[in-house]
């Protein structure tokens, strides 16, 4: 497992040695529980080698990874609830802390009609959104 830099607190990256905390894993990549976490039994699959960006991945990184995600997401809806949000957030914006790590990572969160999540942000999200303008539809409008 490579490491690099990056530190949390003036040690180590913290997803860099998980050892203790695998409740599954792979050849690229570990699955371990998200301590702090937004909902129980919220998930983080991580890759082993220390990586940043997702197009950083190698390809086998991104199947082994993907892999986990959809094994735990199948979990996740068959023992524990009735849905599940898998993201990932690249904010390198954002100074590395408890709740932001620069190793990347992928969230899997068991969701609940209006559950306690929903309740505290994403109720506001229909204020939030706005439609798309016609001219932003063309693909060409990105470059």
């Amino acid at each position: 497992m490579t490491t690099s830099g990056s530190k949390l607190g003036g040690g180590q990256c913290p997803f860099c040695d998980v050892a203790g905390h695998i409740i599954d894993e792979n050849d690229f990549a570990n699955v371990i529980f998200s301590n702090p976490r937004l909902t129980e039994y919220h998930l983080l699959i991580i890759p082993k080698r220390h990586v940043e960006k997702p197009w950083e991945l190698t390809k086998n990184e991104r199947q082994a990874i993907f892999d986990l995600i959809l094994k735990w997401q199948k979990f996740i809806i068959d023992h524990i609830a009735t849905g599940c949000d898998v993201r990932e957030n690249y904010r390198p914006f954002l100074p590395q802390s408890k709740t932001k790590v620069d190793h990347l990572h992928y969230h899997l969160l068991p969701r609940e009609f209006r559950d306690e999540l929903f309740a505290k942000s994403q109720i506001y999200e229909a204020e939030i959104f706005r439609e798309v303008k016609r001219e932003e539809l063309d693909p060409r409008h990105l470059l």
